[in-house]
């Protein structure tokens, strides 16, 4: 669970990048390929917990040939409707990877819950392995940061 009570303002901090997380629908993933060109795509996500985001790709695209390539992605989660006075956005160090086995079969079950949710279709297994078209994929994320009051300031949220 990130964040500890009492630590500097980490609650808040805390408070800010869920309600940013749960405000939103689409992330942009920022990958590179082995050669570190860049490439950003905004794809739909659903967390499966705190640290763990899903989203489903085609391998064939080519953020997924850059995550099979260089795992380490970033991830910018952000409402574009606000004002620049009450942006807020949420950025994130992450590895990613494509799901298989039983962490599929997880990921499919959050993946779905998600969807549901949001009165969108059910995602079963067969949507996400050969031969369909899709996979799907997790990032881990390994630090967090928000906007701070200053002009593009970052403030680390920290992992407990």
């Amino acid at each position: 669970m990130p964040a500890s009570p009492n630590d500097d303002g980490a609650d808040e901090r805390l408070r800010v990048l869920r309600s940013v997380i749960d405000a939103n629908r689409f992330m942009t993933l920022a990958t590179a390929d082995d050669q570190g060109t860049p490439w950003a795509s905004p794809v739909w996500f659903a967390r499966r917990d705190e640290r763990r985001f899903l989203w489903a790709s085609r391998p064939t695209t080519r953020h997924s040939r850059n995550i099979a390539a260089q795992p380490d992605v970033a991830i910018v989660i952000y409402d574009s409707r606000t004002t620049p006075d009450e942006r807020q956005a949420v950025y994130i160090e992450a590895t990613a990877t494509e799901l298989e086995g039983d962490d599929l079969d997880e990921g499919i079950e959050a993946f779905s819950r998600e969807s549901l949710s949001q009165e969108l279709p059910q995602w079963p297994r067969e949507r996400v392995t050969e031969p369909a078209s899709f996979r799907l994929y997790q990032a881990t994320a390994t630090a967090w940061f928000i906007l701070a009051d200053g002009p593009d300031e970052r403030l680390p949220v920290p992992f407990s």
